[in-house]
Formats: C-alpha cells, sequence, structure tokens
C-alpha cells in the first residue's frame, strides 16, 4: 500500500485548544483514522493512505478554521467535523453515497454554540440565490429561518470583508397599542419591534462585542421609518416583517441600495398586520419585480419549519381553519325553484 506524508503548521492557533486538554480531539482523530498523527514543534505531521491523508486535511482545516471563528473547540464540534467529512467522501462501489444535505463546506457561520447551516432543500436554494443575487425576497411562514439565515449570511459577509456593515431593520406596525403611549424615549419604544432581530444577533455575537459593533455603527437595528433619505453602500440590509410595509414604504427601502450591497427581504404574507385600507408592500412587489436580473425570490412552506415540532402542527390547524371560514362564507347557489 502506499503512504504519503504531509505537514500541517497550526500557525497562531493555541495547540492545546486544537488538540483538547489531555489531548482528548487528537486521540478522537486517532481513534477514527489508521493514519499516524504526531504534533512537534507546532506541527502536526501525517502519514498514511492518500485517501486518508485528504480527508485528515480537510478535518484538521476545518478544525483550525472553527477555533478561530469560536475561540473554542470542543469534542462534539471535532465528532460533528469527522462525520460530515465522512459523509462527504466517494464511495468505493458502484453505488452512489447517500447525501445527508450537510456538508464541512455548507456551514454559513460559526455561532457562539453550534455552526449554522442550511437544514432543508428550501434553505439551501435559499442560501444559493443570497450568494449570486443582490436582492433576495423570502417569504413563508413562521419558523422556516427566513430571518435567523439572513444575519448568519450577513455576519459571514462582514467577517470576510464583503461588505463594511450591517443594517437590519423592521417596520413599527402599531397593534393595538400606539408607541405614542409606550414608555420611554425613542429607543425604548421601538426597541420591542425590532428585538426579534436583536434576539438572532445575540444568537452569533458574544454581548461585548455586539455592543461594539453598536456603537461603531457597523451593525445597525433601526425602524424602517429611519432608512428615508439614506444610500446604503457597501452593506448587507435586511428588511424583516416585510409583509408589514406599505407600497411605498417598499419602493423607499428598495432603493436604499447602493453600491456593494446586498438586500434580504423576509415576511409572511398570512400575518398582515396593517389596516384594511393599506395594501402590503409585499404583496405588491411580487408581480412588480419577478423577472429583473438580479432579483430573485424563495417561498417556504410548512415542511421547511424548523422550529419546536408543534409549530408546523399550529401552521397546519390554522390553514384548516381558514378554508373552513372561506367555505362557509362562499355563497351558495339558490336551490331551483
Amino acid at each position: 500500500m502506499e503512504y504519503i506524508e504531509r505537514k500541517i503548521k497550526i500557525g497562531e492557533a493555541d495547540p492545546i485548544a486544537l488538540l483538547g486538554a489531555n489531548d482528548a480531539h487528537l486521540h478522537l482523530l486517532e481513534s477514527r483514522f489508521p493514519a499516524t498523527i504526531i504534533f512537534r514543534n507546532n506541527t502536526l505531521s501525517l502519514r498514511g493512505s492518500p485517501e486518508e491523508i485528504r480527508q485528515l486535511e480537510s478535518v484538521i482545516s476545518e478544525m483550525l478554521y472553527v477555533l478561530k471563528r469560536k475561540g473554542t473547540l470542543t469534542l462534539d464540534d471535532v465528532e460533528e467535523i469527522i462525520e460530515l467529512s465522512d459523509n462527504t467522501q466517494p464511495s468505493s462501489s458502484s453505488e452512489q453515497p447517500v447525501s445527508t444535505g450537510r456538508t464541512v463546506n455548507d456551514v454559513i457561520l460559526w455561532g457562539r454554540k453550534d455552526p449554522i447551516r442550511p437544514r432543508t432543500d428550501r434553505q439551501r436554494e435559499y442560501v444559493e440565490k443570497v450568494s449570486r443575487s443582490d436582492i433576495v425576497f423570502a417569504i413563508g411562514p413562521a419558523g422556516t429561518g427566513k430571518t435567523y439565515l439572513a444575519v448568519a449570511m450577513a455576519l459571514a459577509a462582514l467577517r470576510s470583508n464583503r461588505v463594511q456593515r450591517i443594517i437590519l431593520t423592521r417596520p413599527a406596525v402599531e397593534a393595538g397599542e400606539s408607541l405614542g403611549y409606550l414608555p420611554g424615549d425613542l429607543f425604548e419604544k421601538v426597541h420591542p419591534y425590532l428585538r426579534p432581530l436583536l434576539d438572532a444577533v445575540s444568537d452569533m455575537v458574544a454581548p461585548d462585542k455586539l455592543k461594539n459593533l453598536n456603537e461603531r455603527q457597523i451593525i445597525e437595528i433601526i425602524p424602517l421609518a429611519y432608512m428615508r433619505g439614506r444610500t446604503l453602500n457597501n452593506a448587507f440590509i435586511i428588511l424583516d416583517e416585510a409583509q408589514n410595509t406599505t407600497v411605498g414604504q417598499m419602493k423607499m427601502f428598495l432603493t436604499r441600495l447602493g453600491h456593494g450591497s446586498k438586500a434580504i427581504i423576509t415576511g409572511d404574507v398570512t400575518q398582515i398586520d396593517l389596516s384594511p385600507r393599506a395594501q402590503s408592500g409585499l404583496l405588491d412587489v411580487q408581480g412588480i419585480l419577478r423577472g429583473i436580473e438580479g432579483i430573485e425570490f424563495v417561498y417556504f412552506d410548512k415542511s421547511d419549519v424548523v422550529r419546536h415540532r408543534l409549530v408546523m402542527d399550529i401552521i397546519d390547524a390554522y390553514e384548516r381553519s381558514e378554508q373552513q371560514r372561506s367555505q362557509q362564507q362562499t355563497p351558495t347557489d339558490p336551490a331551483p325553484q
């Protein structure tokens, strides 16, 4: 059997963090790969078959990437990296390998705890369309990852210096309670409307880092009304809850896009909170912008729900209720005389 040798320098990475306390991560690699692995002088020396070494290099490269992004590396992280690497290896038989839909390279962002990656085919379509287009509309029910993945993609673009800042915005639609009667200053009044966006960012960025980025206006979380008159260059812009924009607000938002910028617009057309007289900008824009190069639409459905399993059941129940109401409101033909 042919054997080859490779050396991987770990650079500035902490050897204990990379290899684990008492070499736990190194022992895990040795238990999964027949190859010889020796660490000396800040260098990992690998010896084994070409296929083993190729896979080990991929795993160690990913371990270094995760450690750099997260600042830590757990045994669970290493287990998952090895598992994903196994799933991407070509089969030696004539049969095609079974795809799990997950690969080492499909991680959008390493969050504070876990890697963030698309989990359904529609989510993968979403990520692909955002990578190739400057404006993407993500439309579908709650729990399908529209906003969460959008924030992850924005942070990934910021970390790789593809954009210089992130703008997160929502319409502050009043639902039974006027902003003027809410306590506090302007920020405190609009904060409840922006909280879901802040929650998503907080899952991915440490509090002190987020505070620093916010103070430097690298990440802005603002009401939609504050977008008027601005031109946003080299920015990743996310408009959430877009079903609650009016036609005029949607046009205003879309025309803020400047050079080197991307925009994601998310919404659920079944949860419009506008007054009956106002037309939703998200409904209107689907007919106006369809077919324009550089603008794409992704439509999620209940099969893409990745929250608690009851969320899908709740959506089903509401759909059945709406159908029953529609049937009851449909006039029946008069009986023949």
